[in-house]
């Protein structure tokens, strides 16, 4: 602790050439959504924004009636939104009673005060009503001291390690009485559930032991809504992982995406069936030239739909398990959910109509409803947010057989008669995509733009968008092909604008930290380099973090029983061929990329004389939560490249 808090108040950041400054105001001046549901009668959008605190957010009914539990001045935490199947009540979540402490309550969508029906102590998530409108089930960690998640900051170890486990159990709620009752058993940890159309049955994904490190072997399991054992009916290979259960509405059978899937919550894959008594689970869209991201499935229609990765972009399908066929709706070079979430679309009861949140990075975000592809603004609270970067084109390249897909954002001030710099930046997963989005506090190269540089960001093999073939392309094989598409993308970018060649820069965070680190070792190509959160050397790696069975379907196998393929993957083995100047920064208590990857590879540039510097961030895990924090690392990151780039 002491080492990072010396780190932090070190010699004061140098200033950008551009001031940052209005950029961030416009971005903090943003309003930001988190949720958007549609009423199953289509009558009624809901909402979810964020407020100034870290942890408020304020719930809607459009245009702009608040719904809370609280007197509608206090600072709370209300999200979590879920309507009544006859669209008349809004289930959420709220902290008013006591700050952290989230509790259940309903609201008549009409207007009027919300009633409080649980009374826990622990996390609560994922309120979904039962199909008669008479019970509510939540996801329910009882006890647990602390925010859940592998983004979040991990708590200091002591004591006997592994000797207390908190599992996230389903739990039905009466809403008549707000009895609350829990139904999966104490040692199952439930990551994502749905009723059966006639309320008798869940479906849910679920594991054994911690639920952060388990989510990339979770089954899929049935049971009883009164309470029961669990039947798994479905266990993956180990190159698979599973989301988003669904039921079909006639109820004999589930679907879900599967597919490699680096990270729990960004799903990509194909959209598989299986019978809800089990056997062979059915892949409904083989050969998909996307990544499915989420799964909706009307009561009232015989078409699911599902949300994609597309070639950089989004899309929205519509696929008729029966006949077998698959239409697209709709593709746009946008988001339309949230940064860092594919909480896929709501859709009322018939399909008919929907509710997404579109933004990019011209287009700051808004909750758009209606036919999928035909919707109509619901908001205009942005209407006075300006860009203050760059345009950006998607640029497409040939390499080993791939045909690669990137977006390169343009300096804000950009002249075609002058040189720039360019700088990359890899994005995390590396089961990800990076799409357009309006940009968010914090680690941000989107904001180099507007000092004047180009940015490639590049989706190499291992990224989503072009299908599992593409996604599957980089197992055992990290800094290789990877690399090789995103120097490809650099070629393609100095073809096709005027970059400088030789003012050529890398940056990312995770994954793309972790190619930081990488590319440094293996070409001099690049001029500075900053690497956030990354991974120097995996043999260690897997014995540090707290996530490490995601590793298994990437490697083929653990560390201890095929090493070489660890090694010859860890930038760690190669670290003498570095010319790069580097900037390392890393949350202190980050679980997922635990801070001492960073101190071996700052180390050892320290010791081998490259220009180098480390910044530690106390308490903060693999995500920035304290603002000071996310605006002091944008600022190193944007001061490292003016000074070794310009």
């Amino acid at each position: 602790m002491k080492f990072a808090l010396i780190l932090i108040a070190a010699a004061a950041v140098a200033q950008p050439l551009v001031p940052v400054d209005p950029a961030l105001a416009e971005i903090a001046a943003t309003h930001s959504f988190l949720e958007a549901a549609i009423s199953p009668d289509g009558v009624h959008v809901a909402y979810v924004e964020a407020l100034a605190g870290p942890a408020d957010s304020a719930i809607y009914i459009a245009p702009r009636t608040r719904v809370t539990a609280g007197d509608g001045k206090s600072s709370c935490d209300e999200a979590a939104i879920a309507w009544s199947p006859d669209g008349k009540q809004l289930a959420f979540l709220s902290d008013r009673e006591k700050r952290e402490q989230l509790q259940l309550y309903v609201a008549p969508s009409s207007g009027g005060p919300a009633r409080q029906l649980t009374h826990l102590k622990g996390l609560l998530a994922d309120p979904r009503w039962s199909p008669d409108g008479k019970r509510i089930a939540i996801l329910f960690t009882e006890n647990l001291p602390h925010a859940a998640g592998p983004l979040d900051p991990v708590p200091p170890d002591s004591g006997v390690l592994g000797s207390l486990i908190y599992e996230q159990r389903l739990t039905v709620v009466d809403v008549a009485t707000g009895a609350a009752r829990q139904l999966s058993p104490k040692d199952m940890y439930v990551y994502e559930y749905d009723w059966s159309p006639d309320g008798r049955t869940f479906a849910a994904t679920a594991a054994h032991g911690a639920g952060d490190d388990n989510w990339w072997i979770a089954q899929l399991y049935t049971m009883p809504a009164d309470g029961g054992e669990m039947m798994s009916i479905y266990k993956p290979p180990v190159e698979q992982q599973i989301a988003v259960p669904r039921w079909s509405p006639d109820g004999k059978s589930v679907v879900f995406i599967g597919g490699l899937m680096s990270d729990e919550g960004s799903n990509g894959g194909d959209v598989f069936q299986i019978s809800a008594g089990g056997g062979a689970a059915r892949d409904l869209t083989p050969g998909l030239a996307s990544s499915a991201s989420n799964i909706t499935w009307p009561l009232g229609s015989k078409q699911l739909y599902f949300t994609e990765h597309f070639d950089g972009g989004s899309a929205i399908s519509e696929l008729d398990p029966a006949a077998g066929q698959t239409e697209r709706l709709w593709q746009g070079d946008e988001s339309i959910t949230p940064p860092f979430d594919d909480s896929g679309i709501s859709m009322t009861a018939d399909g008919k109509a929907s509710v997404v949140i579109r933004h990019s990075w011209q287009k700051p975000p808004e909750i758009w409803a209606g036919p999928v592809g035909d919707w109509k603004a619901v908001t205009h609270e942005n209407g006075q947010r300006k860009p203050l970067w760059g345009q950006a084109r998607s640029l497409h390249w040939m390499n080993d057989g791939f045909r690669v897909q990137g977006w390169l954002l343009y300096p804000s001030q950009f002249d075609a008669s002058q040189k720039y710099p360019l700088v990359v930046e890899v994005h995390g997963g590396p089961a990800s995509s990076l799409k357009p989005a309006w940009p968010r506090p914090g680690f941000n190269p989107v904001l180099l733009s507007q000092q004047g540089y180009f940015v490639l960001m590049p989706n190499p093999r291992g990224s989503y968008g072009q299908g599992e073939k593409f996604a599957m392309a980089n197992v055992r094989d990290f800094g290789g092909g990877d690399l090789r598409d995103i120097l490809a993308g650099v070629d393609e970018a100095i073809r096709t604008a005027p970059v400088d060649p030789g003012r050529v820069g890398i940056t990312g965070w995770s994954y793309g930290g972790f190619m930081t680190m990488f590319a440094v070792t293996q070409t001099t190509r690049f001029r500075a380099a900053v690497a956030g959160a990354g991974i120097s050397n995996w043999q260690s790696y897997y014995g540090e973090n707290s996530i490490d069975t995601w590793m298994i379907p990437y490697f083929g196998a653990s560390v201890y029983d095929d090493p070489a393929v660890y090694a010859k993957m860890s930038a760690i083995d190669f670290i003498k061929q570095v010319k790069t100047p580097t900037l390392v920064v890393v949350g202190e208590r980050d679980g997922e990329c635990p801070a001492p990857q960073s101190y071996e590879f700052y180390h050892a540039l320290k010791t081998l004389g490259v220009k180098t510097e480390m910044v530690v961030y106390p308490n903060e895990g693999h995500s920035f939560h304290t603002p000071a924090h996310q605006k002091d690392v944008l600022l190193r990151m944007i001061a490292w490249f003016n000074e070794n780039l310009k």
